[in-house]
């Protein structure tokens, strides 16, 4: 009889998107439950990786009387389905499942840390969600960090004293290299947002403040300025609820013809093939997956050192890193990236680089003799 294994996300799409293939694989060794909170693609995920999936109201903020109701409906999902694992990414879902998994004594308690938000934040808010981290560690019997800024993070502000393991070169789920490659059908579709004799810069991710959204688009006025031969891409939704970006950057984005904002795209490859230069000036990341996208699309990076990113790009070979929150260093990272010989070398290596350090079926290999260890 195979061995039960609960993966747990606070919403589906986390399940969705970021394991795809990954329960599939799995379940081919384990009986997997998929658990998250109810929705559309909580029930395609079901169907893709053929699993059997549970769902549970969780919140994403914190929710005190709610959170409350959420835990006890986890215990009595773990006393009911008796599983051997439960593996948990995202927040919410960790704190609950370990605590959950704790009280039921579930054997083997496993949290996955895809990025801390504590070491950007300070106060009292700072304290709570160290406060939260600190229990979810306590109640697991194993952290992963998904890279090693998540690791030193955890370790400097004593999250944990429990030893920390990077599974593979990090990453929560590797790249499908076969996926992310200018196919015939990718080329096609990419030729309507291509521009001649423009060096086209792209953004792909949430229109956010900690994004840098704010430093991207007065660096590219800058730019554009001197260099008119020059365009901004931009692929993501607007969260103006949680994290807007501030009234004249969203003026800009909307009024400046070199700008385009595509919105939402359920496939960002083509808007990669018709870019020139990724950038992704954010204020903080766990393991951002969409560089390592950018990287296989044979796409130079301009990043900021920060967690996740500066283990991706290495300077001078596959791309630039700048200091975060620098808006000078990023107009002076996009103009230097506007040399075309520059640009060919460090897209010669972009793909390499990915391909040798995170393929999805290395990566899963990795994974699964993590979990064969834990078998006793």
């Amino acid at each position: 009889m195979k061995k039960k294994v609960i993966r747990i996300s606070t919403i589906p799409m986390s399940l969705d998107v970021l394991l795809q293939g990954q329960l599939r694989m799995l379940a081919e060794h384990y009986e997997v439950v998929g658990v998250s909170s109810p929705g559309a693609d909580l029930e395609k995920v079901e169907k893709r990786e053929g699993i059997r999936t549970l769902a549970v109201p969780m919140e994403r903020k914190i929710a005190p009387f709610k959170d409350l109701v959420s835990l006890i409906r986890l215990i009595r999902l773990f006393h009911r389905e008796k599983p051997w694992m439960v593996h948990s990414i995202t927040p919410k879902a960790g704190l609950l499942a370990m605590m959950a998994a704790w009280i039921c004594r579930v054997p083997v308690r496993v949290h996955l840390f895809t990025g801390l938000v504590f070491p950007t934040t300070t106060g009292l808010k700072q304290k709570i969600l160290m406060a939260t981290d600190k229990l979810t560690c306590a109640c697991a019997t194993r952290v992963i960090p998904e890279g090693k800024g998540v690791k030193r993070d955890l370790e400097q502000f004593n999250i944990t004293s429990k030893p920390l393991e990077i599974i593979g070169n990090g990453n929560i789920n590797g790249i499908d290299l076969d996926y992310f490659a200018h196919t015939a059908e990718v080329e096609e579709k990419a030729q309507a947002y291509r521009k001649k004799d423009t060096t086209t810069f792209c953004f792909v991710g949430r229109m956010v403040r900690d994004k840098g959204i704010n430093e991207l688009v007065v660096a590219f006025e800058k730019l554009h300025q001197a260099h008119p031969d020059t365009r901004l891409l931009l692929v993501g939704p607007f969260e103006d609820a949680l994290d807007p970006v501030l009234p004249e950057t969203k003026r800009v984005i909307e009024q400046h013809a070199a700008i385009e904002w595509m919105g939402w795209q359920k496939d960002i490859r083509p808007f990669l093939a018709a870019s020139d230069v990724f950038v992704f000036p954010s204020y903080r990341e766990g393991f951002p997956n969409v560089v390592i996208q950018a990287g296989a699309m044979e796409l130079p990076c301009l990043v900021t050192d920060i967690n996740g990113c500066n283990e991706i790009i290495e300077e001078g070979v596959n791309g630039c890193i700048i200091p975060s929150q620098d808006q000078q260093a990023l107009y002076e990272a996009m103009e230097k990236l506007l040399d075309t010989e520059l640009r060919e070398t460090l897209r010669q290596q972009a793909r390499p680089q990915i391909a040798n350090r995170y393929e999805r079926k290395a990566l899963w290999k990795e994974l699964l003799q993590f979990y064969r260890s834990l078998e006793g």
